[in-house]
């Protein structure tokens, strides 16, 4: 990677341009970037905008699907035009000089693209396995752009990489769940997919229209703390990438990984009633996962 110097004042508006757009979806995101240097997160910003913009396709309301698909194939001619050099779009001229800088591959960013497809032509899930490959799409190539973005894509003699990916693509996983539990009364609308997987929810007696209508049952509690546990063991599973990437970056996984899991345990503590509550975390409790993202790092 290049040395990353500051944004050239030509590039100053429309990298304020996607960090408006990143802070404004910061309680939305699974990592908002809280910890990465001043150096970094103007980029990791750039990727966010990108991100959140082609999301909000999915979800416009009174379009039709041809629409969305239309909107998302433009985002996808528009990054090759900023790869090439040619942006035409705030967004994309900044991106344009992310990859000039950093090397950063267009790939992970067009499988960000897939997923938002799959938002529009497949909006339920069938199993915890077709969720898991849902977020191939979804998730974890952020969570590669991450790395890239540190330079923590070359193995190490401590660390292989497809040791790494493995963990960041659990991690990433455990946080995207996190934020669909999280979000269900809002999904249940109808404005985007609904993510419970329709076998779980009939192994718990869990109807659709349940959902849709947002009436919290037993069944319901039971499914949700079900799915609780099982983004717990994700988070177990890719805990391991702390250890494996330098500072400030273990800081910032390592925040992220506590503020995910309180939010499962406010889940939790509303017996996985989250179609009419969304719960958040006060600042305090923001300083509670502060505190224990200082000890992860600090053993």
């Amino acid at each position: 990677m290049k040395r990353i110097d500051s944004i050239p004042a030509h590039l100053a508006p429309d990298f304020a341009y996607c960090r408006d757009i990143a802070v404004a979806r910061a309680e939305e995101s699974p990592l908002g970037g809280r910890f990465l240097t001043r150096r970094l997160k103007p980029y990791w910003y750039v990727i966010c905008a990108f991100f959140w913009t082609a999301r909000d396709f999915t979800r416009l309301r009174g379009s039709d699907d041809d629409l969305k698909l239309q909107l998302i194939d433009d985002w996808a001619r528009r990054l090759e035009q900023a790869r090439s050099g040619q942006p035409d779009h705030p967004i994309f001229r900044a991106m344009a000089h992310l990859f000039a800088v950093t090397g950063m591959p267009e790939a992970p960013m067009h499988a960000l693209l897939i997923a938002c497809r799959m938002d529009v032509t497949n909006r339920r899930h069938g199993t915890l396995e077709e969720l898991d490959e849902y977020g191939r799409f979804a998730s974890a190539p952020l969570g590669h752009l991450l790395l890239h973005l540190h330079q923590e894509m070359e193995e190490s003699a401590d660390v292989r990489l497809i040791d790494k990916l493995r963990h960041s693509d659990a991690l990433w996983t455990a946080l995207s769940w996190t934020g669909f539990w999280r979000d269900l009364g809002y999904d249940s609308r109808g404005e985007g997919p609904l993510y419970l997987p329709e076998m779980e929810m009939g192994s718990f007696g869990v109807a659709e229209e349940m959902v849709l209508q947002r009436r919290f049952t037993p069944m319901v509690g039971s499914l949700m703390l079900h799915l609780i546990e099982e983004t717990r063991a994700r988070f177990l599973a890719g805990s391991p990438l702390i250890e494996e990437v330098d500072r400030p970056l273990r800081m910032e996984l390592a925040y992220a990984v506590e503020r995910g899991m309180l939010l499962l345990e406010r889940i939790e503590e509303l017996g996985g009633n989250t179609l009419r509550n969304r719960p958040t975390l006060s600042q305090w409790e923001r300083m509670i996962c502060l505190w224990r993202a200082m000890g992860r790092v600090s053993n």
